[in-house]
């Protein structure tokens, strides 16, 4: 039998860490010995973040995004265009568009894509409110911002399905070749995509 190494709290702490993604057992402890040998420095001020965190951070009851107040802070950004609305799946998403910053608009967080093998149908996303902020709003464009995968791809499909009728300006992200991509290292969807959507040089 194998004597147990440390407490049952730092065990804890390790399995919770563990559990996050990209985060396998071996990086979790890593993680967790230099929080400890860092204390002051890391694991107090962390506990102090984690805990006010867990206390004050809300859903947006407009868009879906994630934040300490409700509206979020975007929805309350006056400067944003409020004719345009990005279509996101998750938060992490709206993260990676608003480090690009290239789009100052609004957005809408699906809260994930329509699944049949897992489950997830239409009423288990934010979708009948998209629809009503398209209806109830002056929104001119739906940006549909959704992965490149199937899942993606089909609600995408299903949203713009239902958007047409409100006479809405529907797009999508391009798919193709990545900025310094290589196309021997694409795979055979990624150049039909490409190829499909060729512009004009």
């Amino acid at each position: 039998m194998v004597e147990r190494v440390v407490g049952p709290e730092i065990e804890r702490l390790v399995q919770l860490l563990a559990r996050l993604p990209g985060l396998g057992p071996r990086s979790a402890r890593r993680a967790v010995l230099q929080l400890i040998r860092k204390r002051d420095e890391l694991l107090s001020p962390l506990a102090d973040a984690m805990q006010v965190a867990r206390e004050r951070i809300v859903i947006c009851s407009c868009c879906g995004n994630i934040d300490t107040k409700d509206p979020c802070v975007i929805c309350c950004d006056e400067r944003r265009d409020p004719t345009i609305l990005v279509v996101v799946e998750t938060v992490a998403d709206l993260w990676a568009l608003e480090r690009a910053g290239l789009l100052n608009a609004r957005y809408h967080v699906l809260g994930g894509v329509l699944s049949p093998l897992d489950g997830i149908g239409p009423n288990d996303l934010a979708i009948s409110s998209l629809i009503e902020r398209v209806r109830g709003h002056k929104i001119d464009e739906v940006v549909l911002a959704v992965n490149a995968t199937v899942d993606g791809q089909t609600t995408a499909h299903y949203i713009a399905d239902l958007l047409t009728p409100h006479g809405v300006k529907i797009t999508r992200l391009a798919h193709g070749v990545p900025v310094g991509g290589e196309l021997d290292y694409l795979d055979e969807g990624t150049l039909a995509a490409a190829l499909e959507r060729r512009s004009s040089f």
